[in-house]
């Protein structure tokens, strides 16, 4: 069965972001959440510089606590994987303006060491904030119902290390209409080459996997992104999977 957050994709895409649906996300969770009143902010304390190491073990768990252990992960390069419509063990015990409980609370685990000087990548702060602003914009509550995990539980957890409370202003502001962000991807290039990411099909999607050397067959599913993020790493590039006209201007050279 499909749990109650299946509108977790559309609404970050709307929002303009980056968004990679996790195979069976939408039967994924430790049953249905209640009435879901926030969005909890986490770091995964991973010791990897690499875009989302953490995937497996929030989709899985880890010995001890089941997962899936968010219901979304925010990679290095401002990509939201989607990882659960239910209910996910990210939360624990603790309290927040009055919510309680993994059923009231959306989770973010975002890639990030937990450490002090591990910086936090532009593009993946500014999709933090305005993926947060977008999810509570859904449910209904305002910026007072985004908190850390440091927040929720203090004492006991410490994610994530970034200021809650200048975080909450910027998500205030983007919710308001008057925040700074970066950006979108445009549509099109100059020469009409249209911004083409993972579910795209036809000729464009074959000039692209003939660059990249990947089977070509005009479908852009998850190999030929993984491809793609090679290509924009290698060049030193922002590695989205996304093929803007930055990244179709590399594959013309």
């Amino acid at each position: 069965m499909a749990f109650s957050l299946t509108w977790l994709s559309e609404v970050l895409r709307n929002a303009g972001l980056k968004v990679a649906e996790q195979p069976g996300w939408l039967d994924r969770g430790r049953g249905d959440m209640g009435t879901v009143r926030g969005v909890m902010c986490h770091h995964t304390g991973t010791d990897s510089d690499k875009n989302m190491p953490t995937l497996r073990i929030l989709t899985d768990g880890r010995s001890g606590l089941p997962g899936p252990l968010a219901q979304l992960g925010l990679g290095r390069d401002g990509t939201y994987f989607i990882i659960a419509a239910g209910r996910a063990n990210h939360a624990g015990a603790g309290t927040w303006k009055g919510a309680t409980g993994n059923s009231q609370f959306i989770g973010i685990e975002a890639e990030n060491r937990g450490v002090i000087g591990d910086a936090w990548p532009d593009v993946q702060m500014d999709a933090y904030r305005r993926g947060a602003a977008a999810l509570l914009a859904k449910i209904g509550a305002d910026a007072d119902m985004c908190c850390g995990h440091k927040e929720y539980a203090p004492g006991r957890k410490i994610d994530p290390l970034f200021d809650m409370d200048q975080f909450r202003s910027s998500v205030r502001d983007i919710m308001r209409g008057s925040g700074t962000v970066r950006p979108l991807i445009p549509p099109a290039d100059s020469s009409g080459n249209v911004t083409i990411r993972r579910g795209a099909r036809g000729d464009q999607v074959k000039i692209v996997q003939k660059k990249v050397k990947v089977t070509v067959d005009g479908v852009f599913g998850p190999g030929t992104e993984a491809a793609v993020r090679q290509f924009q790493r290698d060049a030193g590039e922002v590695p989205d999977g996304i093929v803007g006209p930055k990244t179709w201007a590399l594959i013309q050279a």
